[in-house]
This record gives structure tokens, sequence and C-alpha cells, in this order.
């Protein structure tokens, strides 16, 4: 039996609600990609954000979803194909930045909860009428921040969200501090100069320290 949008959402909650920050990670070197999800899962961020932005990043799915602690999933999907390839590498969850029927119902059909974005109260709507209350708010900086997604989540209080885009350490409290935000995706838990030194123990501190972050 086919996945309902409602227990995508209730699915898609739950792994949102392991950490306070979901690593969005563009990695372009699949040897980085089993070292670097050891050290974001041990330093407590176990939901992972795979963008399909880089040729490796299926490869690099396909390596962390092997990590012991770690919930791989696949960002930036915008196509049927898109969801078909992330399954096969052994996502466990899907994240788009926007939403369409089609892809929607791929991912229903393909057993993978889904993480759409909204980025207006109309979007945010359109998705709960279909059944879907636990978003992606995206770009969440370039949309207003935290005051716009205060203000659509006033007449919405059934919808939670993931704000993503622009999320950092100096803003992150703003969201996270929100009723009606689970979390918040983040890329400086795995800087790119980092990653590319193969630092993985400053990177697992970065990401003990997102793991800390509040929650409202």
């Amino acid at each position: 039996m086919a996945l309902t949008p409602q227990d995508a959402s209730k699915l898609a909650r739950e792994i949102c609600a392991l950490a306070p920050i979901v690593p969005v990670l563009v990695v372009h070197d699949v040897a980085h990609a089993r070292p670097l999800a050891e050290a974001l899962v041990a330093g407590g961020l176990p939901a992972l954000e795979v963008t399909l932005r880089t040729p490796a990043a299926l490869d690099v799915i396909r390596e962390m979803a092997q990590v012991e602690g770690g919930v791989v999933g696949a960002g930036t999907l915008v196509t049927p194909a898109d969801v078909s390839a992330a399954v096969a590498a052994g996502a466990k969850f899907g994240v788009s930045p926007g939403s369409t029927p089609l892809l929607l119902d791929a991912a229903l059909a393909a057993d993978l909860p889904m993480l759409p974005g909204a980025a207006t109260a109309s979007e945010a709507m359109a998705l709960l009428e279909r059944g879907y209350d636990m978003l992606k708010f995206f770009p969440a900086e370039a949309s207003g921040g935290a005051p716009a997604l205060k203000a659509i989540g006033a007449p919405l209080p059934q919808i939670s969200f993931c704000p993503t885009g622009g999320v950092s350490p100096q803003n992150a409290d703003s969201y996270l501090s929100l009723s009606n935000v689970v979390c918040a995706g983040g890329s400086w838990v795995a800087p790119a100069k980092l990653v590319e030194a193969g630092d993985w123990k400053a990177i697992e501190e970065l990401a003990r320290e997102a793991s800390q972050l509040p929650r409202g």
C-alpha cells in the first residue's frame, strides 16, 4: 500500500525531531561520504540531507546509508526520476525546494517520506489541503526569515516547518524558538574547507554545538 501524505508528514516530522539541525550537504567526493556522516552522527546530528547537486550525490547517499545511527535523505528532488534514483541509493526521506503533483505522487508511490518546500501561505495551504502538515520553508532568509515564518504560522498553526536557506549559527535561534518550527536545515556544520581537509573532528564539534541549540 502506497504511503499517504498524512503518513509521509508523520514520518518526516519524526525525522525532523531527531535534532534541532539537519545538515544540508553538498558532497563532491564520495571518499568523504562515510567519515563526514560518522562525524555528524557522532556530534548528535543523525538526520542528514544530501543534496542532488553533484555527480557524486547518489553514491554519497549509498555510502552514508551504511553509517550506523544515521538517517540519510536526498535533497533537491525536483522530478519523479530524482525520487526513483534517491530511493534506489538508500535515501530514507526526500526534501524538495517546492512541490509539484507529479513529484509528490512519485514520492508517495515509492514510500518515500517527503518534506516539500513552501515559501508562501498559499503554497503551504495547497500542501495542507493535500494532507501534508510538515513542510520545508525555503528559501528561508530570502522569504522574510523568522518574522515571515512566524506570520505564516499564525493562521496556519496546524503546519510545522523546517526552515532552510540562509540559516546560520547567528540566526538559528530566531527560527528554532518559533512554535511552528521542528528543526532547521543548515550547511554550516560541514563547511567545504573542513570537508576538503578531512578535519572530521572539527566537523563533529560543529555538529555537537548545533545539536545543543534550544528549540521552542
